[in-house]
């Protein structure tokens, strides 16, 4: 949520923003929060003038019964009460404005940043770098379904008996590699000096509202019925909701936090062939960054944190690059992102494994996050970023480590997680 201030001295800037994120529709909506901001004050500035009337002619009341001039105190009282008849109906007006006003603010789109490059959608986002050699070998990299299948590590038709699409069962050497990732990337990103964390994996709705727009909710939130309380799609969602209205010390500022956490998302399988695999699904897991720093330091946590994404493939051997997204693929409490996207050899181009955003203080306008300096109160600037979410990192890693014979060659940075084992092989 941008500043109400932005609105009332540069309207046009906001405009030109929305215009940017080709989102004309919500153009009048600019105009329509500037004049209820403009009531909303006026109305708040005859509250206030009211208030203060009432105390002072409160106080000659006081003086004037002590003196013992009875009538005259009666009919200032008369005042005072006309006065307190009045304020209520003003309160209520001022409490209609606020809620219209942020009702409308939500769904303004944050500044983007000038860096941002401008499209319509993702298919209009700009490849930065590539790092490693994206090698297709001499062999066939089957289907990382069918990998898993013939390691027997794989069953979809029992979760279809218990769950439906978009679950999955994995079995054996497969699943301790599932875990043997997640536990590397929560040991990498402590090793960066962040403080892990586990979060609750449901969130309230003054939570959910306060991290993500109304169209990322409904596209993504499970809701749990008969209770205000949904699952987490990432763990940023509890992580940023544990600091909902909190007045933090300047000295704490950067907090710099890793977390896991059991991800629950809406969307469905793809059609055809990725269906039967793994690379939509209901739940996933994953481990993330979450940083809560002042203002001038977010872009370099920015460039910080996507760099440690890179270096986290990098070091399981799968060649990644990093895409900048357009402006019209940037949700709207995004100032600037940029997608880490892997390797597929089998497909023979790259699919994304992670995203890094910084927010500014869109999300903790939202949620009432401040801090203060010399300067007075502040909101701090948001980021986070995706170190491993799987099954897939796991599909990038067996596609990317799958040898001719059908075996899944495992990185010396990772052997110690799997019992020491240099690779898995089939039974």
């Amino acid at each position: 949520m941008i500043d109400i201030k932005l609105i009332r001295e540069q309207k046009e800037l906001v405009k030109e923003n929305i215009k940017k994120k080709f989102q004309d529709e919500k153009l009048e909506l600019v105009d329509k929060v500037y004049d209820l901001d403009v009531k909303f004050r006026e109305t708040k500035t005859k509250l206030d003038n009211l208030r203060n009337e009432r105390n002072k002619l409160s106080n000659e009341i006081g003086a004037l019964m002590r003196a013992q001039k009875v009538t005259e105190a009666n009919s200032i009282k008369e005042k005072v009460s006309k006065i307190n008849s009045e304020i209520p109906k003003i309160e209520v007006e001022e409490e209609n404005l606020s809620k219209q006003i942020k009702e409308i603010m939500l769904v303004i789109p944050n500044i983007i940043d000038s860096s941002v490059p401008i499209g319509k959608d993702d298919s209009e986002n700009v490849e930065i770098e590539k790092f490693g050699e994206p090698l297709v070998p001499n062999y066939e990299i089957p289907y990382h379904a069918d990998i898993c299948h013939s390691l027997n590590g794989l069953d979809k038709e029992a979760s279809g008996r218990t769950s439906g699409e978009g679950f999955y069962y994995l079995k054996g050497d497969i699943a301790r590699l599932h875990s043997a990732l997640l536990a590397y990337a929560r040991d990498f990103m402590i090793n960066k000096g962040f403080t892990y964390c586990i979060p609750p994996f449901m969130i309230k709705s003054d939570v959910v509202t306060g991290v993500m727009s109304f169209s990322e909710m409904e596209a993504m939130m499970y809701k749990i019925e008969g209770e205000d309380l949904y699952l987490i799609g990432t763990s940023e969602h509890s992580m940023m909701g544990s600091f909902i209205g909190q007045m933090l010390k300047e000295e704490e500022l950067p907090i710099t936090l890793t977390s896991y956490s059991p991800c629950f998302r809406k969307e469905g399988g793809s059609h055809g062939l990725e269906e039967r695999g793994l690379y939509r699904v209901h739940q996933f897991e994953k481990q993330e960054m979450v940083v809560l720093c002042k203002m001038a330091e977010g872009m370099d946590y920015y460039n910080k944190m996507w760099k440690y994404t890179v270096e986290f493939f990098r070091s399981l051997d799968v060649p990644v690059r990093t895409l900048e997204c357009c402006s019209g693929d940037l949700a709207d409490l995004k100032v600037k992102s940029c997608d880490v996207e892997a390797w597929s050899p089998r497909q023979q181009k790259y699919f994304e494994v992670g995203s890094c955003s910084i927010l500014g203080d869109a999300q903790t306008r939202r949620l009432g996050i401040r801090y203060k300096d010399s300067e007075g109160t502040k909101y701090p600037c948001s980021l986070n970023n995706t170190v491993l979410a799987t099954p897939r990192g796991l599909i990038a890693f067996l596609e990317n480590n799958y040898q001719e014979d059908g075996s899944i060659l495992i990185p010396k940075v990772l052997q110690p997680y799997m019992g020491g084992k240099e690779k898995i092989e089939k039974k």
